[in-house]
């Protein structure tokens, strides 16, 4: 490197300068060729960047046109299924309710019937007493003229009045109780049809509920069918929705598991051998894990027949009498398998009093010590039936996974789907901005091209400027014809000989003028 340094010269720095003189040289020969490539290859990266961020603005939007499709197809379905559900629901009511309607029907126009009887007959009305009162003082106001005889006739006659009244009032009283009890006997009826009238006011009124929820159905249904923009976003957002909180149960349906899996790995350790070891994972960990696993399949085929979820359609196109029998195994399976988690869990409390005992009899616990741990192992039947009811509970709560685990893969096409579409339009863009930032990188780099070569480019300049000059002083000296020097010399005689003819002339015009005023 010294000897290279001081090949010029053994003065280091006049070496240095012809070294700076001749690198100057030769990148000022290389000029053209290397503007030429940084060009080049800045318009070449920006051409395949901007080719690339094209490409992937059309993966964008096929990918979202693709991801609208999934999502108005799922919705569709999800929209059909509820619809089909209802119409259930409406052919379950009309099965139910008005399948008996033509008795109820019956039972009515019988209620009615007997009610016009028992009001027609308790129309008949029998004819008023007549004013016996006024009869009796008329008869009492007789002058009887003190005759004994035409007063006893008065009397009697008042009297034979006075009975035939009270006769003709007991009757009036009689009959109006007897309409008094034909009206009550209408009672019973008018309840009986008015509880008939409010249960066909409370069927039409589940039935007109029904068609209302149906229309909102049909409604959302032909909103999706059409494939609104607000269909569609109203879709994403319970996508995402339902994405997050299916994973948050998913979330607490693991943890679920992970308490389950302890309450059965130490008791399988005792049953399969806690040694052994399958790979780098115990024998008894992965029972424990393929009976919960087990469990959890089982619930998801118990769902599946009971139509709860459509994970797997071939369930769900069996036939009825296929169906229950797959309930009832996968049902009973679930029973028997928590059935053994029970007593593994029960068992699990006795090889923790075991190993209790074995630690104090190892470590040489006193008498009293011992005592006192025997008073609290009577109470040791409390956490015991704990773990006895968590290990029978846990395997069909972790049985209900399945809710949720379909919410979850059915939101997750449309979340990866959002997902993927956002980061390829950040790459898109990224690949744009980048193409740009590569071309005027290219064009920075042709300027500091130059800047190294700043002293010859001068000097190109200058010459190139003292060239165009003296270029445009020959243009300028050949516009001017060629003169001799004698006719440079008459030129002016010329032009005085003339101004003075011309002078003359303006004269005589003048004299002219005033002699013919």
């Amino acid at each position: 490197m010294d000897s290279l340094l001081t090949l010029w010269s053994a003065n280091t720095a006049v070496s240095a300068t012809v070294w700076l003189l001749l690198a100057m040289t030769l990148l000022y020969f290389g000029r053209r060729p290397a503007h030429n490539m940084l060009r080049s290859t800045g318009e070449g990266l920006r051409n395949v960047l901007r080719l690339t961020s094209r490409s992937l603005s059309q993966l964008e939007r096929h990918l979202v046109k693709r991801n609208r499709e999934v999502l108005l197809a799922a919705a569709r379905n999800d929209a059909e299924r509820r619809i089909e559900r209802e119409f259930t629901r409406i052919q379950a009511l009309v099965a139910r309710d008005l399948s008996g309607y033509p008795a109820l029907h019956r039972d009515i126009a019988s209620a009615i019937d007997d009610i016009e009887e028992t009001y027609r007959e308790s129309g008949e009305n029998p004819p008023l007493p007549p004013a016996w009162s006024e009869v009796v003082n008329t008869i009492a106001a007789l002058p009887s003229h003190g005759d004994p005889a035409v007063a006893k006739v008065l009397n009697n006659i008042k009297g034979a009045v006075e009975d035939t009244h009270k006769e003709t009032l007991k009757a009036w009283q009689n009959s109006a109780a007897q309409r008094h009890k034909l009206l009550a006997r209408m009672q019973p009826e008018w309840r009986t049809l008015n509880s008939k009238m409010d249960e066909v006011a409370a069927t039409v009124d589940g039935l007109d509920k029904r068609t209302h929820q149906l229309d909102k159905q049909m409604a959302q249904f032909e909103e999706i069918r059409r494939g609104e923009d607000a269909a569609v976003r109203s879709l994403a957002s319970s996508s995402l929705t339902q994405f997050f909180i299916s994973g948050l149960v998913l979330t607490i349906a693991v943890m679920g598991g992970l308490i389950n899996f302890q309450l059965i790995a130490l008791p399988m350790s005792e049953m399969v051998g806690g040694t052994s070891y399958i790979g780098a994972l115990k024998t008894s960990d992965i029972a424990a894990l393929v009976i919960i696993l087990i469990e959890i399949a089982m619930g998801l085929f118990l769902l599946e027949s009971l139509r709860v979820t459509r994970l797997f359609p071939m369930i769900s196109s069996m036939d009825d009498r296929m169906r229950r029998r797959m309930m009832v195994i996968s049902l009973t399976i679930l029973c028997v398998l928590a059935g053994i988690e029970a007593s593994l869990a029960y068992m699990r409390d006795l090889l923790a009093l075991d190993r209790e005992a074995l630690t104090q009899s190892l470590t040489g616990v006193t008498a009293a010590a011992s005592g006192v741990a025997a008073s609290h192992a009577e109470f040791r039947w409390i956490p015991s039936i704990g773990q006895m009811v968590m290990g029978f509970v846990l395997p069909f709560a972790l049985a209900f996974i399945a809710i949720p685990l379909e919410s979850f893969i059915h939101s997750l096409r449309t979340v990866l789907g959002l997902l993927l579409v956002a980061a390829i339009r950040i790459t898109a863009i990224a690949s744009r901005a980048l193409g740009n930032l590569l071309e005027h990188s290219a064009r920075l780099l042709m300027h500091a091209y130059d800047l190294l070569i700043m002293v010859p480019l001068s000097i190109e300049h200058l010459v190139i400027s003292l060239r165009h000059r003296s270029q445009s002083t020959d243009e300028v000296a050949d516009a001017i014809p060629d003169v001799s020097v004698e006719e440079a010399a008459e030129k002016p005689a010329r032009s005085r000989k003339s101004r003075g003819n011309a002078k003359a002339a303006e004269k005589d015009a003048d004299n002219g003028a005033v002699a013919a005023a």
